[in-house]
Order: C-alpha cells, then sequence, then structure tokens
C-alpha cells in the first residue's frame, strides 16, 4: 500500500475514533445562558451622543492595536491560550464596537495544545498598508512558533495561513509601512548585553511584502528606555509612526503592574538611534492616590490613531481594582485623546487621572458598545457559537453541537485543571459584579461525571458549580481550586424527585466574592454557599497575564 493511502488509513481512523469516543460520552443539555453586569463604576450619566465610558471594550481586553481603512477602524487583542484567537472588532467612530470575527478562527493558524492560560497568543499589531490594499496582523504565539504575521486583502473572508518570522527573536511584533513602500518590523527583543533583570531593547528589521520574508537580520534602534540609569524593565510593545516626516517610537515600560507606563522616542529616520523626547512618560498611572474614586491602574502600552479629519486618539490598557490591587477582570481598552504638546504625543497630561467620562463628537448614540452594565444572552438560536464565546486551547474534538434551541456539551475525559481543551465554553468576565444564570439538563451515570458553570482564571485557580452523584444519588457541588489545591467549598443533595428534571444554576458576584445558587424548574432557590472568596480568580493571586472567564463545562474525569 502506497504511503499517502496509509496516511489517509491512520487519519480515518483517527478521526473516527475520535467520533466514537465523543459519542461515547454523556451530554449535557443547556437551554439558554445570561450574563448582567452591574457595576457601580459604570452609573455615569452621560449624553451617549456627546459621550463614551471608559474603559471602551470593558473586560479581559488586553494589548490593543487599531488600525483605519477610509472611515473604517478595526481593533485587535490579545487572546493568550483561548480561542479562536484575536477578537476583532470594528467601528466608525472609535467608540462603537462591534465584534465582527477572530483574526486566528482556524486550527490550522492557531496550535495551542499543551500551553498554559498565560502562554499562547501576545499583543497583535494590525494595520493597513495603502499601498497594497492590504491589512497585516502580526503577533507572538508565545510557547509555539514564535513571531509571524497573517495578511488578507478582506476581513470579512477571513485570514491566511501564518508566515513565520524566523528572524524576529523576541516578543510584541509590530509593522510599519513607509511613505517610500518599504516595510518594517519592530519588536522587544534582548538587548546585546543584558545590564540589569528585565532589561530589553527594541529592534528594528526590514520586511519584503512582496516575498513575505524579513531582510538582513535587524538593529537595535532604541535600549533600554528613556532613562537606561534607572533599570527600567520590560521595554515592550513597540509602534513606529511616521508623522510630518519625523519618525516616532512609542514602547511600554515598566511591566504589567502599577508601574507601566508610555514612553516616546523620536528620530530623523526610520532605521537611526531613537532618542527620548522631552515630555516622558505620555501616561503613566504610577504613583497617584491609592484611595482615587474610580481607580484605573497599570495604563500603558498604547498605540495611536489619525482620524480622517486629522485628530489624533490612543488605545491603551489599563486595570479597574477592586481592592488592594485584584482585579478578576483583567486588562482592558482605554480610549482618550491625544494632544500635541512640543511635537510630542501627550495621552493624558502626568498627575491626571484616567476619565470615566469623555465628551466626543460624532457618536452614534444607538450603536453597540462592549462596556457598561448591559445584559448578554444566548438562547442558542443559531448554528454558529456567538463571537463572545471561546475555549480553552485549540479544539481537536468537536464537542459541543448546537440544535434546536439547545447547546448540547459532551462531558470529555479532560478537566480544566489540565492543559488540554477541556468541553468549556466561555465568555469573558466584564464587571466586577455581575450575575450570570444558565439552565442545563444532565443525567450523570457515575461520581467522575459533572456538569455546570465554571469560572476560570487558570489550571491552578478556578472555581466549580455543577451536578454530578454520589453514592448513587444526585448531588450539586461547589469546587475550588486555588494555587493548585483542590478542596469541596459545598455539596447538597438534590431531592430525589428531581434528580432527572432540568436545573438552574445561578451565580451573583460582588467584586472579590461569588454566592452561588440553584433550583429545579420553577422552584424556590436554593442555597449551595454564599460570599465565596473568589480573589484567586485575579492576577494579583494567580499570576499571569490574562483575565477571567465564566461558562458552561462537562467532565467525565470530575474526581
Amino acid at each position: 500500500m502506497c504511503m499517502s493511502k496509509v496516511r489517509g488509513l491512520i487519519t480515518f481512523l483517527c478521526l473516527m475514533f475520535g467520533f466514537s469516543v465523543i459519542a461515547q460520552q454523556n451530554k449535557a443539555t443547556f437551554s439558554y445562558f445570561e450574563y448582567k453586569g452591574n457595576d457601580e463604576f459604570f452609573n455615569k450619566k452621560m449624553n451617549p451622543a456627546k459621550s463614551y465610558l471608559n474603559p471602551i471594550v470593558s473586560g479581559f481586553h488586553p494589548d490593543p492595536s487599531i488600525c483605519r481603512k477610509g472611515d473604517d477602524y478595526y481593533l485587535v487583542n490579545s487572546s493568550f491560550s483561548y480561542y479562536p484567537g484575536i477578537p476583532i472588532f470594528h467601528s466608525k467612530d472609535l467608540v462603537s464596537w462591534q465584534q465582527i470575527g477572530h483574526v486566528l478562527d482556524r486550527p490550522s493558524q492557531l496550535k495551542l495544545d499543551g500551553l498554559g492560560v498565560s502562554s499562547g497568543i501576545y499583543a497583535p499589531d494590525i494595520k493597513y498598508n495603502e499601498k497594497n490594499k492590504t491589512f497585516y496582523m502580526v503577533t507572538t504565539l508565545v510557547g509555539g512558533i514564535n513571531n509571524f504575521l497573517v495578511k488578507t486583502t478582506d476581513i470579512s473572508k477571513g485570514w491566511s495561513e501564518p508566515i513565520l518570522l524566523p528572524k524576529v527573536n523576541g516578543i510584541d511584533p509590530s509593522i510599519f509601512f513607509d511613505d517610500d513602500g518599504k516595510a518594517y518590523i519592530v519588536n522587544c527583543a534582548a538587548p546585546d548585553k543584558e545590564l540589569w533583570s528585565g532589561h530589553r531593547a527594541i529592534r528594528l528589521i526590514e520586511y519584503d511584502l512582496i516575498n513575505d520574508k524579513t531582510i538582513g537580520t535587524g538593529k537595535i534602534i532604541a535600549d533600554g528606555g528613556v532613562d537606561p540609569s534607572t533599570k527600567p524593565v520590560w521595554m515592550e510593545g513597540p509602534h513606529l509612526y511616521k508623522i510630518k516626516g519625523t519618525y516616532y517610537l512609542m514602547t511600554a515600560e515598566g511591566g504589567t503592574g502599577e508601574s507601566h507606563r508610555e514612553v516616546i522616542f523620536k528620530c530623523n529616520k526610520v532605521n537611526g538611534d531613537y532618542t527620548p523626547l522631552p515630555i516622558n512618560p505620555i501616561l503613566t498611572q504610577k504613583g497617584l492616590p491609592a484611595d482615587r474614586k474610580d481607580i484605573v491602574t497599570c495604563t500603558g502600552h498604547a498605540d495611536l490613531i489619525q482620524t480622517a479629519t486629522g485628530d489624533w486618539f490612543s488605545v491603551f490598557l489599563g486595570t479597574r481594582p477592586y481592592n488592594n490591587g485584584y482585579y478578576n477582570t483583567g486588562r482592558e481598552t482605554f480610549l482618550l485623546p491625544v494632544k500635541w504638546v512640543d511635537s510630542t504625543p501627550i495621552i493624558l497630561k502626568a498627575g491626571d487621572y484616567i476619565p470615566i467620562v469623555v465628551n466626543k463628537a460624532g457618536l452614534d448614540s444607538k450603536a453597540e458598545r462592549p462596556t457598561g452594565n448591559f445584559v448578554w444572552r444566548d438562547e442558542f438560536t443559531s448554528d454558529k457559537l456567538k463571537l463572545e464565546w471561546n475555549m480553552l486551547r485549540t479544539p481537536r474534538d468537536e464537542w459541543w453541537k448546537q440544535e434546536k434551541n439547545k447547546m448540547i456539551i459532551s462531558a470529555m475525559p479532560k478537566s480544566i485543571y489540565e492543559k488540554v481543551n477541556p468541553a468549556f465554553l466561555g465568555r469573558r468576565i466584564q464587571h466586577q459584579t455581575f450575575e450570570v444564570s444558565a439552565s442545563m439538563k444532565f443525567i450523570p451515570t457515575n461520581e467522575k461525571e459533572l456538569s455546570g458553570l465554571a469560572l476560570i482564571q487558570n489550571e491552578k485557580n478556578n472555581l466549580v458549580v455543577g451536578k454530578t452523584i454520589k453514592d448513587g444519588k444526585a448531588f450539586v457541588v461547589l469546587y475550588a481550586m486555588v494555587q493548585g489545591v483542590k478542596s469541596t467549598i459545598a455539596e447538597t443533595e438534590m431531592p430525589a424527585n428531581a434528580s432527572n428534571e432540568a436545573i438552574t444554576f445561578s451565580v451573583i458576584a460582588n467584586k472579590g466574592t461569588c454566592s452561588f445558587y440553584y433550583k429545579i424548574d420553577k422552584g424556590d432557590k436554593i442555597t449551595i454557599a454564599e460570599n465565596v472568596d473568589t480573589k484567586c480568580l485575579s492576577t494579583r493571586m494567580a499570576g499571569g497575564f490574562v483575565g477571567a472567564y465564566v461558562g458552561m463545562y462537562a467532565t467525565s474525569v470530575a474526581q
């Protein structure tokens, strides 16, 4: 038998085996899922025709990058080890954003197998090249193929397969198109000699747009930060711009915590040595009073955009802590107008607080804004997943099925505690205070089977509320995994006559705590546990770079 036939037979058998495994799994059927945000932070008086709320995209949407084609703006964010990768948004006014898809929405584009939640896709950069009418997105897959780009002439038709960038070492690549038709990639990389822990440099390399490959070896154009004598850490997230004949290099410094800041350099040639501008940083919240109202911290990792009418704006990330630096919502996307002072683009004057309500002309008051307090509900009326749904890592089995106004999830022999693709469909937590409810029918057949809701920060920090059986009886259980230690918070035996009925779970979150309930059909709400500490969902406790998710979960290896 020829090798091609052998490979074909092996592929066929693997697919058939995978399908048979799924067919054998018990299934949970969800009839709806609802998420409702209720943050006091967002209860502001404002006119949506003349003003907007910060953040403009709430919840885990870090490392924003933006571009413009005519009157259309496009925004992307990091997605780390969630699939599909890199949410992409569209707007006409920089404020009313609608998610239109994901850049990396095929398994061939995004191989996340075996990666931790905070590995995967870092700091995507999106740009439009007017000369060849092509969009480019360049990023890093940490733990995988490293730096690569994809491109498209029509975002609605999807993006190319990854084009590898083996000569771009490090992270956070960004592409720049010069007036003469040449293109360059800048990124965060190791310096020639590391002088302190966290010392990084920005390297530039030319990119051949015809053959899609880098040219030469590149060079360091900025080293250490705006003031190397202070030993700043993590000079990263670079972007290049050419404005009125001058090249500007904008980068972040100070790490992802409260010392995060945005700084700027300039040069009279693209590949020269960039010098810091007199006014720096151009954005930070470092050193401000910790007890300030509507506190926003960790600001940085910015990108600049010029409107068709010549105005400048910046998107950047920030966090909204609820208590001493804890935030379960992750890093979010903010927007501010840019003021030019002495040829320097100032995003926010030193000492100023991030404004929550910002005035802006030309807003569509009726368009969607993925921020503020809202209700999001899915009754599974389509055969396609809503764009807000994500899963952990690349799916290799289709363990979910949406049909007849139901979401059917197979209880796979995988769990959220492993670096695998578990049967978990989740959406970002976008509020400090929120409610979630979901109705499910699931009849477990053994003590290893469980289905319900999961709140996930990473493999070692999460909470699961679900239905299982113990000693042949139906139980509702609540598990917490904190710093890798799993414990049972509560377990409640269900009424014997209700074990085969649909069950509705509800979660009420209030900043660092959650309360869990269930009810059968139209019966009374039954308490599972109240005021459970959920600081394990915060970066401050769990580490890493992601925000928390909440969603539907089924497994056959619960114990």
